[in-house]
């Protein structure tokens, strides 16, 4: 009876001002984590919903009675939502699905705060209204990757999956199980990694596999049978791989364009990593998402300048790992081949707001 008053006085509160932030103190949330979680676990800036490990789909009302510009993300900083303005007494309602898992970021990493953890950003966030239930159809897009796909724990550092979610609507969700430092090799000899990933594929979830930039030492027979091997699995479970180069290094020539080895991803025993993913996916008839491609058209587009700011330059002269911005500006162009390449219908995917 009391949580019912409470959720009562805050949904008649939101109502009169028209998505007012919402109490400061969020009430506990139901025992159990059952369907229909609402505002009473938010404050201000932040919801936590007690739910255990699972898919969920979430639907927001954003929007007060001022002007307001309001982002969602989740777990360990995630983007969910891109930030949404609203005029003046407007309400907009979005919705998504989120993954839940222990650990919540890196699978070789800490566990995280078991749950769902929302936060509220923006220029001037405000809730009016939120739901989390139980997802019911929905589509998994597992991501296998290194430290550029990951989701990062902490700023200035973004992996392109941890940016991928907010492009796509309800029903498709982004499982990153993506971890830093990783090659073919660990990947798979990892029962944090591959032994986990493998047995929850589910016949139509897509399997996103980029891994090259740690295999340094990797040769080439090996690195082609580790591919091979990660493709024979999925399609074992019935779900879908998908092959995707590496995002390029910041390494410019004197005439501005990538430098063929360090930039374009041929390690010390040369081997030319897209190339061979290239021929993987030809061989197998898999999918490809030539991401080496697409970032070497963007980055020398660019030009040595302008290109830092997709990387951790200025911050970290790092000319590898990506800033928010171009892990967003990346996960927009894997967004983009996704639906170029009919692996999720353009109906599924937003653009950026």
């Amino acid at each position: 009876m009391r949580r019912t008053r409470r959720r009562t006085a805050i949904a008649g509160l939101a109502a009169a001002a028209l998505g007012t932030l919402l109490s400061a103190v969020p009430a506990q949330a139901r025992e159990g984590g059952g369907p229909g979680l609402g505002p009473e676990n938010c404050t201000a800036t932040a919801c936590h919903f007690d739910v255990p490990s699972g898919t969920y789909d979430v639907k927001v009302v954003l929007g007060g009675a001022e002007a307001a510009s309001t982002s969602v993300t989740g777990e360990t900083r995630r983007a969910l939502l891109p930030e949404t303005a609203t005029e003046a007494g407007e309400r907009v309602t979005r919705s998504f699905t989120v993954n839940v898992r222990t650990p919540e970021g890196e699978p070789t990493g800490t566990e995280g705060t078991p749950g769902l953890d929302l936060a509220l950003g923006g220029d001037a966030p405000a809730l009016a209204d939120i739901r989390v239930t139980p997802a019911r159809h929905t589509r998994q897009i597992f991501l296998v990757g290194d430290s550029t796909v990951c989701d990062q724990p902490g700023d200035p550092y973004s992996g392109w999956g941890q940016q991928l979610p907010q492009y796509l609507r309800k029903g498709l969700s982004v499982a990153n199980y993506a971890d830093s430092g990783e090659s073919t090799v660990s990947y798979l000899a990892d029962s944090r990694l591959w032994g986990t990933v493998q047995p929850q594929i589910r016949r139509g979830d897509l399997v996103l596999v980029q891994l090259a930039h740690n295999d340094k030492q990797t040769d080439e027979a090996t690195y082609r049978a580790n591919l091979e091997s990660l493709v024979a699995d999925i399609r074992a479970e019935g779900g879908r791989p998908v092959l995707v180069t590496p995002i390029v290094r910041r390494w410019f020539n004197a005439d501005g364009t990538l430098n063929n080895g360090t930039a374009l991803l041929v390690n010390g025993l040369g081997v030319d990593h897209p190339a061979v993913i290239r021929q993987v996916a030809a061989d197998q008839d898999v999918p490809l998402i030539d991401l080496t491609a697409r970032t070497k058209e963007l980055v020398e587009s660019l030009g040595a300048e302008d290109s830092k700011a997709l990387y951790l330059y200025n911050e970290k002269r790092d000319n590898t790992h990506t800033s928010v911005h171009g892990a967003t500006v990346y996960a927009g162009l894997v967004r983009d081949e996704l639906v170029d390449r009919h692996l999720v219908p353009k109906g599924a995917v937003r653009p950026a707001e």
